[in-house]
């Protein structure tokens, strides 16, 4: 069994200086968590590119998709809010990610890996058809499923979403569609301000209704508490639905020591979790799965956290 890794020091280059939570210093932590944990040697690398604007577009406006590039290279430092900052080379970044991983997609749709885990930046699962939001630029986890139903004739792909905050994008991209389905465990609406939506009422809309799950969790929901979630809402969710490959949306901002969050898991939580998010695609998808980093901000812990999903995907 092979697991794909998708990484490349140019993820760096996306940078407000180190200021930002959203910095550089998340993947060198990361890097180093692997390497002390002997990870990386177990992880083919996978040669990727850019994504094009005509593939950004599978999922984006083409004029918004342009809009990122001038801005970046008229040097403008925010698009759609100050907390979704821009440097010159932030649109390359963010369209390399991309393509990062849609390369995971085709290896592992060619059976040349099994799983892969895509460490890149910026995150993507707040970024809207046409809007950037919540640090994202541009919807690495949308584009990818979009992309295995268009290139590969997937009937049906499952997104699990573990970022603490819900991925307001990507459900608002695929919410009348029957082909994807899209669940998010994530805290509470009502006690955390961004990004406002994810409430359990949220199931769809249209033809689309019974393919959206939204898990909201309770401020500070522990491991067991939260793992009771996945085991009663949403793998039953994912069985029915049985999916021919599943998509993570791996945040790790639901991590105790995270502040821009109020969940209480530790490092460790992240092995179960991955745990069953991987039966599930033993079971309905041949194993087929790609894990692709969203958030997490507590450099103390994340490391560790991504360590534990890391050893889990690598796991028999």
């Amino acid at each position: 069994m092979k697991i794909g890794w998708v990484h490349d020091p140019r993820f760096l280059q996306h940078d407000l200086g180190g200021v930002h939570v959203e910095r550089p210093a998340r993947l060198q932590v990361i890097l180093e968590a692997l390497r002390e944990a002997s990870l990386l040697d177990q992880l083919v690398s996978l040669r990727f590119s850019a994504a094009t604007a005509e593939q950004l577009a599978l999922v984006h406006d083409p004029a918004y998709v342009e809009l990122v590039r001038l801005m970046c290279e008229g040097g403008f430092t925010f698009i759609g809010s100050p907390d979704t900052y821009l440097c010159g080379e932030s649109y390359h970044v963010a369209a390399l990610a991309a393509g990062g991983v849609l390369a995971a997609c085709d290896e592992v749709m060619a059976g040349s890996v099994t799983r892969a885990f895509c460490a890149v930046r910026p995150p993507g699962h707040h970024a809207e058809f046409d809007q950037a939001s919540g640090f994202c630029l541009f919807n690495h986890v949308a584009l990818a499923a979009e992309y295995l139903v268009r290139k590969h004739g997937v009937a049906r792909v499952a997104i699990v979403d573990f970022d603490a905050h819900h991925g307001n994008g990507t459900q608002h991209i695929f919410e009348r569609r029957r082909d994807v389905l899209y669940i998010s465990l994530h805290e509470r609406p009502e006690s955390l301000a961004f990004p406002g939506t994810g409430g359990a009422a949220e199931t769809g809309l249209g033809d689309g209704v019974g393919y959206t799950l939204n898990v909201s969790l309770n401020r500070y929901c522990g491991p067991r508490d939260y793992l009771e979630a996945v085991d009663q809402r949403v793998l039953p969710a994912l069985h029915r639905f049985e999916p021919q490959v599943l998509l993570v949306s791996a945040g790790f901002d639901a991590l105790s020591g995270d502040n821009v969050a109020n969940l209480s898991l530790d490092p460790e939580s992240f092995g179960p979790l991955t745990d069953r998010l991987i039966a599930v695609a033993q079971h309905h998808s041949q194993g087929r799965m790609v894990s692709v980093l969203e958030g997490g901000y507590d450099l103390a812990h994340l490391g560790s956290a991504v360590a534990a999903h890391v050893r889990a995907l690598c796991s028999d």
